[in-house]
C-alpha cells in the first residue's frame, strides 16, 4: 500500500521532516518514491514547500494519508477534502 508520511531528517534535537511517498512496508527512512513537501517544528513558520498538485495526484491514485500528516495539513488549514 502506498502511504504519504514523514521521514526524519536535520541533526539531534533540530528535526527537519520531509512528506514522502513511499510503500508502507519500508522503513521510516528507507526508500521513497516522490518527496513532496518540507516540515521544521521548530521554524517560524513549520510547514513550507507543500506540492499540493503532487499530493493531490498521489491521493487520487490511491495512497493514503499518514494520522500524523493528516492532523497536520489540518492544523495548517490545507482542506484535505477538495484534493
Amino acid at each position: 500500500m502506498i502511504t504519504i508520511r514523514l521521514g526524519r531528517g536535520g541533526r539531534p534535537k533540530k528535526p527537519c521532516y520531509s512528506l514522502v511517498v513511499t510503500d508502507s512496508r519500508k522503513k521510516r527512512d528507507g526508500g521513497h518514491l516522490a518527496e513532496i513537501g518540507q516540515f521544521t517544528p521548530k521554524a517560524a513558520e513549520p510547514l513550507k514547500a507543500v506540492n499540493l498538485d503532487a499530493l493531490k495526484a498521489w491521493i487520487k491514485k490511491g495512497a493514503t494519508l499518514s494520522d500524523t500528516v493528516r492532523t497536520m495539513l489540518k492544523k495548517h488549514k490545507i482542506d484535505i477534502a477538495s484534493l
